[in-house]
C-alpha cells in the first residue's frame, strides 16, 4: 500500500516483465509457486502480504492471462462503475460458482443479465421492506428462542444458527415460502456446494476435461446440486399451486403474487424465462440472500461480544428507541447507531471478500493500461483496509458510520463496497440491511452477547464468504 500507484518509468526494467504485459510489479512464476500452500491456507493473508511488497497495483504472472490486483478505490470505480461495460463476468470465480447457481443473477452477464434484472427488480422496492422487517424480527425471534432453549450459560454456534434464521427470511420474503422445514437440508447442501466451488477456482484444472472425472469432490458437489434442484422444484410447485387458488396472501408485504418467485414464474409463463432459468435464479438467491446476510450477522454479533463498550453504547439507543420491546419497520431510520455497527462490522468482514472482472476490451485502470482479457481483481477486504481512507483500519469504530445518510456509503463510496459497485450493485442490498439491523436489534434489545470464556480468537475461512472457520460459539444472556 505504500508503492507508487504509476506505471515503472521509461527505461526502467522490471523483473517481471517477460511474464506480464502489465507495466507494473509483482511475483515471478517460482514465487508463485512457492506461494500456493500460502494462498491455500490463508488467501486474505496473502493478498496482504503482496500488497504490502508491491503496491496498491501488483501484477501476476498468469499463462496467457494478465491478472492485475487492483487495490485503488479509483481503480475498482473504473472497473465496477465508471467503465462497466468494458468488464464482464467471464472469469474463474463465477464458472465455478455457475456449476451451482447455473446462470442466475451473480453469474450472468450482459443482455442476459439486464434481463434478469429487469424482471426481479420490481420485487426488491422499497415498498416490500416492511414485509421484510417483519419476517427479520421473527427470525431474530427464534435465534432468541435457540439460544435460550441452550441455556444462558451455554454457548451457541452463532453461524449455524444465522444460517438457519436467514434462509427463513428468505423463504418468506422473496419466495413466499416456509424453508424452516428444509433448513438442514438446504444449509448442507449450500455449505458442500459452495466448499466445492472454493476447491473448484483454487485450480483451473478443475473446470476443465479432469474436472469431470468422477472424483469424490465431483460426486458431493453433483449431490449437493441435486438437492439444491430437488428444493427448487419443491418450492416452485408451492408456489405455482398458491397462485393458481388465487393467492394465499402471504407475499413479502401481505398481499398475493408480488414476491420474486411470482414474478419470475409470469415471465416463464409468457415465455420470458426458461424453467431452468427459473431455478437458476431461485438458487442464486437462496445461496446469495441467506448466505451472505448470515456472514454479515456472524460477525456483527463476534465484533459487539468483543468490544463491550461498543455494545453498551448499542443498548443505550436501543433502549431508547425500543423501550425492550420488538423492533418494527418504522424504527430503522431512528437506529442509526445500530446501522453503524452493521455498516462497520461489513467494512471488517465484507462477505464478498474478492471481486474479478474480465476486460472485454483496453482499458487503463489507475493508471496502467491493460489489454482485453486481462483479469481484473478487486478485494474489498483490502479496500475496506486503507488506512488513509479508514484511520487505524483494523480497529472497530462504527462512529466512522455516524453521521452519514440513510443510504450509507456504499452507493457512491469504491473505498466501501460490501455489496459491490456500479450496475452490478447487489439487488438485495437494501434488504440486506434492514435484515441486519432489524435482527440485532430484536436479539439485542434485552439481552447481551458475550464470548465463552477461553474462547479463542475465531479464525476466518475466505470461502466464497467469510466463515468463521469450525464455527462461532458465543452466549446470549439477559442484561
Amino acid at each position: 500500500m505504500t508503492a507508487d500507484l504509476a506505471p515503472a518509468p521509461a527505461g526502467h526494467r522490471r523483473r517481471n516483465a517477460r511474464y506480464t504485459p502489465l507495466a507494473v510489479d509483482g511475483p515471478l512464476p517460482a514465487d508463485m509457486v512457492r506461494a500456493v500452500p500460502a494462498i491455500r491456507r490463508d488467501p486474505l493473508g496473502y493478498l496482504r502480504g503482496v500488497t504490502d511488497r508491491y503496491g496498491d497495483l501488483v501484477a501476476f504472472p498468469m499463462p496467457r492471462t494478465p491478472v492485475l490486483l487492483v487495490n485503488d478505490p479509483a481503480g475498482a470505480a473504473r472497473v465496477l462503475r465508471d467503465n462497466h461495460r468494458a468488464w464482464g463476468k467471464a472469469t474463474l470465480q463465477y464458472r465455478a460458482l455457475s456449476a451451482v447457481t447455473g446462470a442466475g443473477l451473480l453469474t450472468a452477464d450482459g443482455d442476459a443479465w439486464r434481463h434478469r434484472r429487469r424482471l426481479a427488480q420490481p420485487a426488491f422496492r422499497h415498498g416490500a421492506l416492511d414485509g421484510v422487517a417483519e419476517q427479520s424480527v421473527a427470525a431474530a425471534e427464534a435465534l432468541r428462542a435457540t439460544w435460550e432453549a441452550a441455556g444462558p450459560d451455554v454457548p451457541v454456534d452463532a453461524d449455524a444458527a444465522a444460517l438457519r434464521a436467514m434462509l427463513a427470511v428468505v423463504g418468506r420474503t422473496l419466495f413466499a415460502a416456509d424453508l424452516a422445514p428444509e433448513a438442514d437440508r438446504v444449509v448442507g447442501a449450500v455449505d458442500a456446494a459452495l466448499h466445492a466451488v472454493v476447491r473448484r477456482s483454487a485450480s483451473p484444472l478443475a473446470l476443465g476435461p479432469l474436472g469431470r472425472l468422477p472424483t469424490p469432490s465431483r460426486r458431493r458437489l453433483r449431490r449437493a446440486v441435486a438437492t439444491l434442484d430437488d428444493v427448487a422444484a419443491e418450492v416452485v410447485a408451492h408456489r405455482r399451486a398458491t397462485l393458481a387458488a388465487g393467492g394465499s396472501g402471504d407475499g413479502p408485504d401481505g398481499s398475493a403474487g408480488d414476491d420474486v418467485l411470482a414474478l419470475l414464474l409470469r415471465a416463464a409463463d409468457a415465455g420470458d424465462l426458461t424453467a431452468r432459468e427459473v431455478r437458476d435464479e431461485l438458487v442464486t438467491l437462496v445461496i446469495a440472500g441467506h448466505e451472505t446476510v448470515a456472514s454479515s450477522l456472524t460477525w456483527t454479533l463476534h465484533l459487539l461480544a468483543a468490544h463491550p463498550v461498543v455494545q453498551r453504547d448499542l443498548h443505550a439507543e436501543l433502549d431508547a428507541v425500543l423501550g425492550g420491546r420488538a423492533p418494527e419497520w418504522a424504527d430503522v431510520p431512528a437506529l442509526r447507531r445500530t446501522r453503524a455497527v452493521v455498516d462497520e462490522a461489513l467494512r471488517l468482514f465484507p462477505p464478498a471478500w474478492v471481486i474479478t472482472r474480465r476486460a472485454l476490451a483496453a482499458d487503463v485502470v489507475a493508471g496502467v493500461e491493460v489489454p482485453a482479457g486481462t483479469l481484473a481483481v478487486l478485494s474489498p477486504w483490502l479496500l475496506h483496509r486503507r488506512p488513509e481512507r479508514w484511520p487505524d483500519p483494523e480497529r472497530f469504530d462504527p462512529a466512522r458510520f455516524l453521521g452519514r445518510t440513510s443510504e450509507g456509503p456504499a452507493a457512491t463510496d469504491a473505498g466501501y463496497l460490501p455489496f459491490g459497485a456500479g450496475p452490478r450493485l447487489c439487488i438485495g442490498r437494501d434488504l440486506a440491511l434492514v435484515e441486519a439491523v432489524l435482527v440485532v436489534a430484536a436479539l439485542l434489545r434485552d439481552r447481551e452477547v458475550a464470548r465463552p470464556a477461553g474462547a479463542p480468537e475465531p479464525r476466518v475461512d475466505a470461502l466464497v464468504t467469510l466463515r468463521p472457520r469450525g464455527g462461532l460459539p458465543l452466549l446470549l444472556r439477559p442484561r
